[in-house]
């Protein structure tokens, strides 16, 4: 029972700051959907907060239907002439609307005016990370040191390869190394892997082959993740830390580049868990997101906002999957529509639909189960 109580009392806590960041995030990506739908001359008829009754709303002089929903797990942007508030693909003609109506309709519209409309949401995504990581790198620049060796660890992956103290990275696999981050990053996703690296000793170009040992690390929280490590530290004396601060044109390269690693480390952990050569263990859902929002809650605002960042990078690239039912598998049906000079027959874009929607609650499910076997164990 006190399990139970604890479980119940840290599930409430997280609600608010877990609602605040799906909430932000929610916003930007169907707001990506309304203004280009506006800008493409469809008309929208709802833009929700959340699904099932409507809890408080305004009608705007365009007619559409601004409301805070019941549900407040996600969102919808409805267009005149759709189906449901999941926008499937028809591509019919909506006979039942008026010539008048049919003029501002989604299914009616130019197929580059749809495809546009469907984009903008996980492009109104990654718009807002960029947006956010660069605020951030504006204000407080980044925290870097040069990639120079300090430390080897004893029975480590550097040590076997040969790797000595004062060693400078220089590339790895062929890609140039700036700073000691580049290292960490390019090697935490890539456990059991072999890589190359290339390091300036004294002057001189070595290259060394080592794989990344897998290693359970946990955060400041206790929430664990497999790594790949190495086996290098770095120190003030050799990686002469300091913040490189950052223009605001510099701040937005910086905050594209961060986005751009949130996407490559995640099809990497994707295409590792294909292979074989990952667990699945840290494909998270709600509750997952909840929990992080708790913990950096109590970090602050900032952290809070920068967890906003991670998750919008996220939700854009889900979103983009090519499954139906999500924007990726749109997309898909009007790259047929494209090619074929007329969309898809209804029935197999039914079919797919359903598929579509079945594989996004499996993977809801193995998701929230993943997300419960944290919280208990």
């Amino acid at each position: 029972m006190e399990f139970l109580t604890s479980l119940v009392g840290n599930i409430l806590s997280a609600l608010p700051p877990f609602l605040l960041v799906l909430t932000i995030v929610v916003f930007f990506h169907e707001l990506g959907h309304y203004l280009v739908g506006r800008w493409c001359g469809i008309k929208a008829e709802t833009f929700s907060i959340g699904f099932g009754p409507e809890l408080v709303g305004r009608t705007d002089k365009h007619g559409t239907r601004w409301k805070l929903s019941l549900i407040p797990l996600g969102g919808y942007v409805k267009f005149l002439g759709d189906e449901n508030a999941t926008s499937l693909p028809s591509g019919s003609d909506a006979p039942e609307l008026s010539t008048d109506e049919r003029a501002h309709a989604f299914p009616t519209a130019a197929l580059w005016r749809r495809a546009a409309t469907v984009a903008a949401g996980p492009g109104a995504n990654f718009i807002l990370a960029i947006a956010i990581f660069a605020v951030s790198f504006g204000i407080n620049g980044r925290l870097v040191a040069d990639p120079v060796v300090a430390q080897v660890q004893p029975a480590s992956a550097a040590e076997a390869a040969g790797v000595l103290p004062g060693d400078r990275f220089v590339a790895i696999d062929g890609v140039a190394v700036d700073i000691f981050d580049d290292v960490q990053r390019y090697v935490s996703v890539r456990p059991g892997v072999p890589i190359t690296i290339t390091m300036d000793r004294q002057g001189e170009s070595v290259d060394l082959t080592l794989t990344p040992v897998r290693t359970e690390i946990s955060d400041n929280f206790g929430n664990k993740m497999e790594v790949g490590r190495i086996g290098v530290i770095t120190n003030n004396d050799a990686g002469n830390f300091r913040v490189r601060e950052y223009g605001p044109i510099e701040a937005v390269g910086e905050g594209a580049a961060q986005s751009w690693y949130i996407v490559t480390r995640t099809v990497d952990y994707i295409g590792n868990i294909i292979t074989g050569r990952e667990k699945a263990d840290q494909l998270g859902g709600p509750i997952r997101v909840a929990k992080y929002s708790k913990d950096m809650s109590t970090l602050g605002i900032a952290a809070l906002i920068q967890l906003a960042a991670v998750l919008s990078v996220s939700i854009g690239l889900l979103n983009l999957m090519p499954i139906p039912m999500l924007d990726g598998g749109h997309l898909v049906f009007y790259a047929i529509e494209a090619v074929r000079g007329r969309p898809a027959g209804e029935m197999a874009q039914e079919w797919a639909y359903r598929l579509g929607l079945t594989l996004v609650l499996a993977l809801m499910l193995f998701a929230t189960w993943n997300d419960v076997s944290m919280l208990i164990g």
